[in-house]
């Protein structure tokens, strides 16, 4: 009963009937205000970063990387769910395995993170489709509208995933406190579209807020149509201010100011998809992708949304981007690695940007009067134009918050300052720096702990209650000058235990002076406070520090990779965390009580320090070498191509009319999706009775980016052509391209057989589906495979062959139809004993596909994460193309055609980390070349001693 009173109350309140604007709205046990989020009537920054669990398709890594996001200080998680990723055909869905989302929001929750759950129908995520399945283009009607044969397709798949997403809400004891419905739809609005996957997510029980994201300046639904039919209860905005220019990493805010706006007055200002990467559409690499989105764009663009307009919701795309592994990608922006320029990357290393989110969302978690704010006139910088301030307040505590920053955004100057800053608690000239392209939030009249901070120019990290005192991180810009002002009744003790801090006090102020060099620690005892413990550092000092809550009260920890967790039980304190090859000491502030420390399993030898921390030495990582990749075996394919192969099991293709917007050049169609073959390579045969006069055979394919096709006539290589790609008017096909990817091949005299059957043999590599960012089927319904086929005016028939099915472990993405694939050369229990030695950088190819394969073993440390990666020396050709297979998962595709990457991750559960591996390398080359690709060799991205 009591779920069909939330139901019920919940549609009321999407319905806007039932709540005045402006008041709270209670869903569940979220609440929110125009200020900020609630949870169980506690205000919250919402601070989540998206992870996508289907480009990690190792379930044991969820955690890995959700508890990294938890130990930035992160507060959520942003989950798309991709439909694609579940659904391989109409009316089948897999929730097993590496698709168990019950799985997967479990660990959000055993984390200790809240969900934003993103189910779509579109997610976009430059992902194949849109994350559409590719059965979707096959179905009537327009996709990402109300029209018939979309709905009931759109509404199968909420009624799959809107249950799951329902089980795991806050009001039952889970973490997902938002709804997202759709993704960007801003262009061909369909509002009883929108309207209704609200109206299903409720029926299917889901009862916490739900919201959107609008974008780029296109139909809103959230201010225009507040309260029309598909308006969302918290609509939000995408922002990416630094573009995708990664090869331009220089690039300041091409995009504009990234200050997101507030869209109503009764709603929190919701920054629903903030840029923290980058994807690498010129193909720069992606620590270009990072470095054009670092921590100096973090700095700046961050902070100044938070005081600018007092936004208190936070999602940033990505905070881990993973792999596109098997066809899972969009082919026109995009290549294997997702790796995005994120905080973490794709093996999961911590970068400084992770860093940087550390600074910040420690600051979010710990200074709580920043989640209600409004706007207050801010201290000028009067003695230098260079630089500027912003500022809010909090009605409540009477807390400022001011925003340090250059006037001219993309200055690159070092600038000083004195603010004249009328505190709450008394007015005090205090100096400020600016290095560059940098900002700072500096806090006043705010009740540390105990303590009460009339200002700081140091940035506030966190702080504690530890063991009957306040400890406090502070932090600038090395270099830079700081001042500190604390009020005390009367006149405290000072104790500077490290660094070169100087101290005054007059009419209850206790003012520190000091320049941000190293880590400076003071002791402050008396006054008519309980102690505190300062330690004032630099960026790059305040990073090495973590801090963790127990049952005993929070821990602060320096000198680690990584804390996870930590407990005090007795007089020992105990860390789970990692340690990196360069450990060396680690310093721990815990309760007094506190006298040993565990790592892990670990014990640390330990001594009390003049700051009341315990220090002591960890043991780095033992080593972890990797084999060589040697005995390796090869053997050709491509028997489709031999006039003899028989197809008579292959399907037909004698199809004459489609369901795609685009009309066929010639009969039958050769859509490959029409017949069921939606994702990657596919091979067609053209049965013929020549005449003898034809002369050339033209053929036409769209393939998306990066794709191309292969002929034989009779057995005989003709050569290849690059497919036909997504048109460039509007980023879209419209009108459409009137001769997508063309190839003529002439025909070689005495080649044809007049009077028999001829064979024309073309395998076709497709290299996923067109997103439909626009909502235009002209865009997603793209055909993909061939378009058209002639051979002057002599009649051809058809048979197609892609996929053999559906992987049962692996899902439908994994596999094209490559004869290896569907024979099952790519499997580790394939014998390949009867196969030639062969080095795969030295033998010769010819034209077609070209398998090799070796094995080799691992016995990893059990106790260490050393993520694993796979090094392709040289130059890539273009020639040729390699797919990738791991154990049977298709983990990549490496070519010259294909992008820059040259390093691909193999990771652990897809893996043996203690076992026997099998690789698999498909090799399908354009004409014929003295070597294939190499040296191959296995490399680690890290090792750390975790846990």
């Amino acid at each position: 009963m009591r779920r069909v009173l939330q139901v019920l109350l919940a549609m009321l309140v999407t319905c806007g009937t039932l709540v005045a604007p402006g008041d709270a709205r209670t869903a569940g046990e979220v609440t929110y205000d125009r200020y900020s989020l609630m949870i169980d009537g506690r205000r919250i920054v919402l601070q989540a970063a998206e992870f996508h669990y289907f480009r990690l398709p190792s379930p044991h890594l969820w955690r890995d990387v959700l508890e990294k996001f938890k130990a930035a200080g992160f507060n959520a998680v942003s989950l798309y769910f991709s439909w694609a990723y579940h659904s391989p055909a109409p009316g089948v869905y897999d929730f097993t395995g590496v698709r168990d989302v019950d799985r997967l929001l479990r660990t959000a929750h055993q984390a200790g993170l809240y969900v934003i759950a993103r189910p779509g129908p579109y997610i976009n995520a430059e992902s194949s489709g849109g994350g559409l399945p590719a059965w979707v283009k096959t179905v009537p009607g327009r996709a990402r509208s109300s029209e018939a044969g979309y709905r009931e397709a759109y509404r199968e798949w909420l009624h799959r995933i809107n249950p799951v997403i329902a089980r795991h809400q806050v009001g039952e004891g889970g973490p997902v406190i938002l709804y997202n419905a759709e993704n960007e739809y801003q262009v061909n609005t369909d509002a009883a579209y929108m309207q209704d996957i609200q109206d299903q997510a409720r029926a299917d029980g889901i009862d916490v807020p739900i919201t959107t994201n609008d974008c780029c300046d296109g139909g809103s639904w959230s201010s225009t149509w507040a309260t029309g039919p598909g308006a969302v209860q918290i609509p939000g905005i995408d922002d990416y201010p630094q573009s995708f220019e990664c090869a331009d990493p220089g690039l300041w805010g091409p995009w504009g100011e990234g200050v997101t706006e507030r869209l109503r007055d009764d709603i929190p200002v919701f920054a629903a998809e903030y840029q923290a990467g980058a994807i690498d559409v010129g193909d720069a690499g992606y620590d270009k992708c990072r470095e054009l989105t670092g921590p100096a764009f973090m700095k700046y663009f961050y902070k100044n949304n938070l005081v600018t307009t007092g936004a208190t919701m936070f999602s940033y795309y990505m905070g881990y981007g993973g792999t596109n592994w098997g066809w899972l990608a969009q082919p026109n922006d995009v290549y294997t690695s997702y790796d995005y320029g994120a905080a973490i990357t794709e093996a999961r290393r911590l970068t400084p940007k992770y860093d940087e989110f550390k600074r910040q969302g420690y600051f979010l978690q710990a200074v709580t009067p920043i989640a209600k704010t409004d706007p207050v006139a801010a201290p000028p910088a009067s003695d230098n134009p260079a630089l500027t301030t912003a500022a809010r307040a909090n009605p409540d505590t009477g807390t400022q918050f001011v925003l340090v920053k250059h006037t001219d955004r993309a200055a690159t100057s070092t600038d000083a300052a004195t603010l004249d800053w009328p505190a709450p608690d008394g007015r005090h000239r205090v100096p400020v720096q600016v290095k560059g392209r940098d900002a700072h939030v500096i806090v006043a009249g705010y009740d540390l702990g105990g303590q009460r901070l009339t200002l700081s120019t140091s940035e506030i990290m966190t702080h504690a209650a530890i063991g009957g005192r306040d400890v406090a991180v502070l932090y600038g810009t090395a270099g830079s000058p700081g001042a500190t002002v604390l009020r005390y009744g009367s006149e405290p003790r000072v104790t500077v235990l490290d660094g070169r801090v100087s101290s005054t006090y007059a009419g209850g102020d206790l003012r520190l002076d000091y320049s941000h060099d190293g880590l400076a620690r003071v002791l402050i005892s008396g006054g008519g406070r309980r102690p505190l413990l300062l330690l004032i550092g630099t960026d790059e000092e305040a990073a090495r520090f973590w801090r963790a809550d127990t049952a005993s009260g929070p821990v602060l920890v320096r000198g680690t990779d990584l804390v996870r967790s930590a407990s005090v039980s007795g007089d020992t304190a105990r860390l789970v965390a990692d340690v990196g090859t360069g450990a060396g000491q680690v310093e721990v502030f815990a309760p007094p009580q506190a006298r040993r420390l565990r790592i892990g399993t670990q014990d640390v030898r330990v001594t009390r320090t003049r700051s009341g921390s315990l220090l002591g030495s960890t043991r780095p990582p033992g080593p972890a070498p990797l084999p060589a990749l040697t005995g390796w075996r090869a053997h050709v394919e491509s028997p489709e191509a031999q006039p003899g192969f028989d197809d008579s099991r292959w399907t037909v293709a004698d199809s004459t009319t489609t369901t795609s917007p685009h009309p066929p050049k010639t009969l039958p169609v050769l859509y490959a999706d029409d017949y069921g073959y939606h994702y990657g390579n596919v091979w067609y045969r053209g049965h013929f009775t020549a005449t003898g006069a034809e002369t050339t055979i033209d053929l036409n394919a769209i393939t998306g980016k990066r794709g191309n096709y292969l002929v034989w006539l009779n057995g005989r290589y003709l050569g290849s052509a690059a497919g036909g790609v997504q048109a460039d008017s509007g980023d879209q096909w419209t009108p459409p391209n009137p001769d997508p990817g063309p190839g003529h091949f002439a025909i070689p005299a005495g080649l044809l057989k007049p009077g028999v059957d001829n064979v024309i043999a073309v395998l076709v590599a497709n290299m996923g589906h067109n997103d439909d960012w626009i909502a235009d089927d002209l865009r997603f319904k793209q055909p993909r495979g061939l378009v058209a086929a002639a051979i002057g005016g002599t009649p051809i028939s058809w048979r197609i062959q892609g996929a053999a099915g559906v992987d049962p472990v692996r899902g439908g993405l994994n596999n094209g139809g490559l004869y290896g694939e569907r024979t099952g050369w790519h499997l580790s229990a394939h014998p390949d004993k009867s196969w030639k030695t062969a080095n795969p950088a030295a033998a010769p190819l010819i034209p077609g596909v070209t398998w090799y394969r070796t094995s080799f073993r691992l016995d990893l440390p059990e106790d260490q994460d050393v993520p694993v990666g796979l090094r392709f020396g040289g130059d890539p050709s273009p020639a040729y193309r390699v797919q990738i297979f791991l154990n049977g998962w298709n983990v990549g595709q490496y070519g010259g055609d294909i992008g820059p990457q040259k390093e691909f991750s193999l990771p652990a559960g897809l893996l043996q980390e203690r076992g026997a591996n099998t690789l698999a390398l498909a090799v399908t080359a354009e004409q014929p070349l003295p070597g294939g690709p190499g040296p191959i060799s296995l490399f680690a991205y890290g090792n750390v001693r975790v846990r």
